[in-house]
């Protein structure tokens, strides 16, 4: 509202329009006064022996008086002798008591409009004009030397001249014109004239401006408000329910939804609505993962006391190396567990930080597979990597951090050689897919349970096959591999492998990427 209400009062400085008209009234009242002085040099001048030629001074004044009377200006007619020989605005002859003053129109129209117009005169007193003008005072009795531009005049030319009116702040502008008959100088006819047609012009524009200006301001107050609620509002609202769930505890604050709107404050409630179901899903994992983390830990723990208080109380040699050996193996598991709990908690950290390139994942898989066979012992199971054909599809890139894809498959590789029997193939297969890239690793081993294909996927979950020494395995490589994948938008599922007759062929994980480029 501002910028609207500074260019609106900015208008009512209409200064070059003003002096515009100051300039057309003085042209005006010049070309006035030239056909003034050339009719009073024509038809009211007297042709004396003894005195030479002069005006005739009832015939020059009622000559001036009826050329004067259309144009509503005062003129002064001044002889050859610098004396003033008749007023328009003096009844008579000069030194008369009686003069012609036009009274200010009445007020008219409503209430508002008068009040409206003694509101402008206030604050147009107030406004100086465009020039700065030399004062005008009115003399009683009116001489030549009262007025420099009739002095000009005597001279032969023609001047011009715009003063101030002290008293009511107005301007009067002056024309002088001498009367000549065969170029000698007879008289000089002064009209002058105020500036209340100019100030009557500069009203009427000001107030056409005023009512535009009030139309805009009321218009931009009424989008104003609009915009406060539609904008700013929700904003401050969005901004208070921050506020809350920062500095609030539990669950009580949520984020108002804006969804329904087809904007920015819409699609902001969105962002931070998500923002915040983001943030409880991530403090919820957090404090799972503590809760997980305490209870794994602290199996091992609790046998790890059992068996050194069990140990101070027991004498016989042999069962006492049987008890050094579990709290040995229980140590191990410790310093296990630990190791794979501090590269989870790391890892959700570095994939935030990391950039994501553009990885081969043919090539990946191969140099994978060859490092388990160059590895492998001779009772490990059989890998086979089929991969397509061509030097193009062989390549099938995907977005992505290479080392932690690289874990992935890792964690999915190695989970398939635990399961599977020394006699057992491990199948790798990778393929475009539309517009993915697909893996999948097929195991020969015993499958996975009835109803655990998802919680397979849990921190800690472990399901080992018979005959393994318990506390082999911490159970996070497959929470750590699903975690991987769902952060480069990718997805992890697993299943059971059937032959036709609905035999048990082993275990299935199938890893789905988006196709890079």
């Amino acid at each position: 509202m501002l910028a609207v209400a500074l260019l609106g009062g900015g208008q009512l400085y209409l200064g070059e329009y003003q002096n515009n008209l100051v300039s057309a009234q003085t042209e005006a009242l010049k070309t006035q006064g030239q056909i003034f002085a050339a009719a009073l040099g024509e038809g009211a001048v007297t042709d004396a022996l003894s005195n030479g030629e002069s005006l005739l001074p009832d015939l020059s004044r009622d000559m001036m008086r009826r050329l004067v009377e259309p144009t509503h200006t005062r003129a002064r007619l001044f002889n050859e002798k610098r004396e003033l020989l008749g007023d328009t605005r003096v009844l008579g002859g000069p030194g008369r008591s009686v003069e012609i003053d036009e009274l200010p129109p009445p007020d008219q129209g409503s209430p508002a409009t008068r009040f409206a117009h003694r509101l402008y005169d206030r604050i147009v007193a107030r406004i100086p004009w465009g020039a700065t003008y030399t004062p005008f005072a009115d003399p009683g009795i009116e001489h030549a030397a009262d007025y420099p531009e009739v002095q000009r005049a005597y001279q032969g030319d023609i001047a011009t001249a715009v003063h101030l009116d002290p008293d009511t702040q107005g301007l009067v502008m002056t024309a002088a014109v001498p009367v000549q008959h065969y170029k000698q100088v007879l008289g000089v006819v002064l009209l002058s004239s105020g500036s209340a047609d100019i100030e009557q012009a500069v009203r009427s524009v000001r107030f056409a401006i005023l009512k535009l200006f009030l139309a805009a301001f009321g218009v931009t107050v009424l989008l104003s408000l609009y915009l406060a609620g539609t904008i700013a509002r929700p904003v401050r609202l969005l901004a208070a329910a921050a506020e809350q769930v920062r500095r609030g505890h539990g669950r009580r604050f949520t984020i108002p939804d804006f969804g329904r709107r087809r904007d920015e404050i819409g699609d902001l409630s969105r962002a931070l609505h998500d923002m915040t179901a983001a943030l409880w899903l991530r403090m919820d994992a957090i404090e799972h993962f503590a809760a997980d983390v305490a209870h794994e830990i602290k199996n091992p723990l609790t046998s790890l006391r059992s068996a050194v208080e069990t140990a101070a109380r027991v004498d016989d040699p042999v069962k006492q190396r049987r008890l050094l050996a579990v709290v040995i193996e229980d140590v191990r598991r410790l310093d296990r567990l630990i190791t794979d709990i501090s590269n989870a908690s790391r890892l959700d950290a570095e994939l935030s930080r990391g950039e994501s390139t553009t990885v081969a994942l043919g090539p990946l898989l191969e140099t994978l597979v060859g490092f388990y066979r160059e590895t492998a012992s001779p009772s490990a199971p059989q890998f086979v990597l089929d991969l397509p054909s061509g030097a193009t599809g062989k390549l099938l890139p995907v977005a992505g951090i290479e080392d932690r894809l690289v874990q992935v498959f890792r964690n999915l590789i190695d989970n398939a050689l635990s399961f599977s029997p020394s006699t057992g193939t491990i199948v790798i297969r990778a393929r475009p897919i539309g517009d993915k890239v697909q893996v999948v690793i097929d195991d020969d081993g015993p499958g996975l349970p009835d109803g655990k294909l998802e919680a397979v996927f849990n921190r800690f979950y472990s399901e080992r096959p018979a005959g393994e020494a318990f506390g082999m395995h911490s159970g996070l490589g497959l929470a750590i591999a699903k975690q991987i994948v769902e952060t480069y938008h990718g997805s992890i599922r697993a299943q059971n492998r059937y032959d036709h007759d609905g035999r048990l062929l082993g275990a299935r994980f199938v890893v789905e990427f988006a196709t890079e480029g």
